[in-house]
């Protein structure tokens, strides 16, 4: 089993937060190996917990997706919770008035859209104008730190889904990636992170040896060979950018995809023809309890994953965007710029609309790619071999 960063925090590095008040960004994923969370696992090493800070989603991962979260008082505390997402995005001077330093540790799934993301930039640009230090605590990258996928985030552009200009598949920690913002964005941010200890850049989460708890209501699953809405996530969420449901309200986001109007079985014909790595489609139908269609039938597909190391979930995206497109010309229909705030720019939902195949479209990425994964080098705290086990 691998060891995170709160658990190396609070087993080898308190000295860090010694005699410190202490904020800490965190949400309910934060665990240690036995699910203690994060508040209760540093209040019990003697930590002087201060303030708490929440991202979407909330301090108890239970708001919609997109819903503002106001600030709260904790519970079991009494500790004031700041909502990162809501009013405000990055934490204020007087948020931090009674702070020496803040703790960083969320569970993130390696997709440049997933919104811890946005929220990290934030705590570090705000914890750089304050001159408040800022300490990460480093998780796995759930769908491996091997793998990049997709186009960067052009100018004009950036939003609360895409602050950094990385591929949607970045292929880095939160750590590493807190490393990247700070140097790439020059943040300026005092930043320290807790690195893991025997992560490898090949793992996917479930050979970690840590149990998966949900990172938000649309990501239950924990990570599987065959099944996985965080592996199917960053192409799947691509509909989010269209009138085609993404799953979202039924007990399958992001692995069934449909709407009243689309045949299934033709659907999963010619998708299937395809060949796809990694990847088959079968028909089904479904009718979810809220979202988009609520209560109302859908036809459409669940995507069962037959290989995740040779799948491209961003690619099948934009191909199965691009048979619903040709199939359905009559009921598709684009959500424009959510659809371009996702993807990163205006430029694939023009090429999808023209006509040009999809491999021609992923092709156009690699360039970008490989300036990026020479770039991210300089950045990285683990490679194949892990530089942590000792």
């Amino acid at each position: 089993m691998i060891q995170t960063g709160l658990d190396r925090l609070i087993h080898e590095q308190l000295h860090l937060l010694q005699g410190k008040r202490v904020g800490l960004v965190t949400h309910p994923a934060a665990v240690l190996p036995d699910l203690t969370g994060a508040v209760d696992a540093l209040l019990r090493a003697g930590v002087r917990l201060t303030a708490l800070f929440g991202p979407e989603h909330g301090p108890d991962g239970a708001a919609a997706d997109g819903a503002p979260v106001g600030d709260a008082v904790h519970p079991h505390t009494g500790l004031p919770v700041y909502s990162l997402y809501g009013a405000v995005q990055e934490p204020t001077p007087d948020m931090l008035t009674e702070v020496d330093v803040l703790v960083f540790d969320m569970q993130d799934v390696g997709v440049r859209f997933y919104t811890f993301v946005s929220t990290l930039f934030y705590v570090l640009q705000g914890a750089a104008q304050a001159g408040k230090p800022v300490i990460v605590l480093d998780r796995p990258n759930p769908i491996n730190g091997r793998t990049l996928e997709g186009p960067p985030v052009l100018p004009d552009f950036e939003s609360f889904v895409g602050v950094a200009s990385v591929p949607i598949r970045h292929g880095l920690t939160l750590g590493e990636m807190a490393r990247w913002m700070n140097g790439e964005h020059a943040l300026g941010a005092d930043l320290t992170v807790v690195a893991m200890c025997g992560w490898r850049r090949g793992m996917w989460f479930d050979e970690t040896g840590l149990l998966w708890v949900p990172t938000s209501p649309a990501m239950p699953h924990a990570m599987g060979t065959s099944t996985s809405t965080a592996t199917l996530y960053p192409g799947l969420c691509r509909l989010e950018g269209t009138n085609v449901s993404e799953g979202r309200g039924t007990a399958l986001p992001f692995e069934v995809c449909g709407a009243p109007w689309i045949d299934g079985r033709a659907l999963a014909k010619r998708l299937n023809a395809l060949a796809l790595p990694g990847v088959r489609a079968r028909a089904t139908r479904f009718a979810p309890c809220s979202d988009k269609f609520a209560r109302e039938m859908c036809g459409g597909l669940q995507l069962h994953v037959t290989d995740r190391d040779t799948l491209r979930p961003v690619a099948l995206g934009l191909h199965l965007v691009a048979t619903l497109h040709d199939l359905y010309p009559d009921q598709f229909a684009w959500r424009a710029s959510h659809f371009d705030r996702l993807i990163g720019s205006d430029r694939v939902r023009h090429a999808l609309e023209a006509g040009e195949p999809v491999e021609q479209i992923v092709q156009s990425w690699s360039k970008d790619l490989a300036e990026f994964n020479q770039r991210r080098e300089a950045y990285l705290l683990y490679r194949d071999k892990a530089e942590n086990d000792s």
